[in-house]
């Protein structure tokens, strides 16, 4: 496996960085199946004669342990390069799909904690970070383009997996309608659905393998052009986690991640309940309640994009005060006047969750400005901790409210109220955090990496001017760059015309 190493996986001259942007896409549109968990939530409680708490502690296991192993081999991804990480998160994902059909086939529940919950989490967190800093190495001036570009793909792998999954499961059982609400698929239909969807992610995540590479002069770190911080420092993912920043933006992440869950975990639910009539029943019907769950899936995506992107022109200490403050609003007038209309509940729910994406797409770039890209694969392991506990934190406090106000189906909005108001709370911690942040002290700063970067950044810069090293020329076939797109927009394409033929259910009935 030596082709994977860091050294070998530096870019030949003429490499298009465009390829790039598909490579990180490809693994994150597999490892976004996540999202989209939530399909096989009624067929699994019936097949393990379990509860769904039981079943949602799959999900739950998996993001725990993502943030986990995103912290554990921050380093490791760091030291090895992305294609070797890459590569060891397509082997953990796919080898918990393969583990949880053996569980569901032989009908034993712990098989799907280890496969997918545990042996999958651990491909989740490799697999999110390995191309981050990556792509910020080819994209030094437009860090929130390339993080966003990635990052997209995870917010969009359930637009892909959820109706491809429904689609594999009637296809193996005949029986199973997915349009129906309470349809049940079969044990055997499940497990076939689950190595069905193994195969079709190792394919594309080795697409992604094959297709990235890193920048020319990374191939070490002792030497290589490494972009400093915004006040020029280069700080080590050891020293990082010991500044005030760091717990700055962990707060600020854990926040905005928590209020995002809050809604995306009770989406369908929660709008049907906001619009209860005086007879109990709702005037959302599931069907326009799925299409909401779609159109939030849309926003969570169209979010992690283009708030990220437009971070490069206003800075990212300005955007996060756009997520956080104006995210609090929306949080506040959800709670106070989101029943007034559809279209107002829509629309504020809308906002929050795009920010809630932006956030995750733009924190990569933020920690960039504070502490250089030397390690900051590794540090932004270390921040994803906070989605492991805002991971539980969210749900947490929704459900704690509304198991106390009554039962499900018979709630109104303002059984809501406590825990919307709550998330407002949050959200205002976070927001002063984000006041709080300031440009780490250079005392931080490693010195000699700093200087070997920057001495590395002026020897390309006279090199290009003396005409010594002169600009490589494109050498990268248009086919391939065409092809590798074709890899990601297909499904993505797919999933969105799914997804907004759900969502107009909830305006044309």
């Amino acid at each position: 496996m030596a082709f994977l190493g860091k050294a070998e996986s530096v870019a030949p001259p003429g490499y298009s960085k465009w390829l790039i942007p598909p490579a990180a896409l490809a693994v994150h549109l597999a490892i976004g199946q996540v999202y989209g968990f939530s399909v096989f939530k009624t067929s699994l409680v019936e097949r393990f004669g379990s509860s769904q708490t039981a079943i949602a502690w799959i999900f739950s296991l998996a993001i725990v342990v993502l943030g986990l192993s995103a912290a554990l081999f921050g380093t490791w991804v760091e030291k090895n390069g992305p294609r070797r990480a890459m590569f060891v998160a397509t082997l953990c994902w796919v080898t918990g799909f393969v583990v949880g059909a053996l569980g569901i086939a032989t009908n034993q529940l712990w098989l799907l904690y280890l496969g997918y919950g545990v042996i999958g989490g651990i491909g989740l967190g490799i697999g999110y970070i390995s191309p981050v800093s990556t792509l910020m190495k080819w994209f030094p001036d437009r860090p929130g383009l390339a993080t966003g570009m990635a990052i997209m793909g995870f917010g969009g792998g359930a637009l892909f997996a959820s109706p491809l999954s429904n689609r594999l499961m009637a296809a193996y059982d005949s029986s199973f309608d997915p349009t129906t609400k309470g349809a049940v698929a079969s044990a055997d239909a499940l497990w076939m659905t689950f190595l069905t969807l193994g195969a079709i992610y190792l394919f594309l995540m080795l697409v992604g393998v094959a297709l990235m590479r890193l920048p020319q002069g990374h191939g070490s770190d002792e030497g290589a052009a490494h972009s400093p911080a915004k006040n020029g420092v280069q700080v080590r993912a050891a020293t990082a986690i010991r500044t005030p920043q760091f717990w700055l933006l962990w707060t600020i992440l854990f926040c905005n991640v928590t209020a995002g869950i809050g809604i995306l975990e009770q989406a369908a639910p929660m709008i049907q309940d906001f619009f209860r009539e005086n007879d109990g029943l709702s005037s959302v019907t599931a069907a326009a309640a799925g299409g909401f769950v779609g159109v939030l899936s849309l926003a969570n995506m169209a979010g992690r994009f283009a708030w990220s992107t437009l971070s490069d022109s206003i800075g990212r200490k300005p955007i996060y005060t756009i997520y956080l403050g104006v995210g609090l609003a929306a949080y506040a007038l959800l709670a106070t006047i989101g029943q007034s209309s559809t279209v107002v509940f829509v629309g504020l729910a809308l906002v929050i969750l795009s920010f809630y994406g932006g956030g995750f797409a733009t924190i990569p770039a933020y920690l960039k400005d504070l502490f250089g890209t030397l390690e900051v694969g590794a540090i932004h392991g270390r921040l994803l901790t906070a989605w492991a506990a805002a991971g539980v934190a969210g749900p947490l406090i929704i459900n704690t409210v509304l198991d106390a106000a009554g039962e499900p189906g018979t709630m109104t909005a303002g059984d809501y109220r406590p825990a919307l108001f709550t998330m407002v709370g949050v959200l205002a911690v976070g927001f002063i955090a984000n006041l709080l942040v300031r440009p780490v002290a250079e005392r931080h700063s490693d010195h000699e990496a700093a200087r070997a970067a920057a001495q590395k950044v002026a020897e390309n810069e006279a090199a290009l001017r003396d005409g010594s090293m002169a600009a490589a020329r494109g050498t990268t076939s248009p086919v391939l760059i065409v092809l590798a797109w074709a890899c990601v927009v297909g499904p993505l394409a797919y999933g969105l015309w799914v997804t907004l033929e759900k969502a107009s259910k909830l305006f044309i009935g």
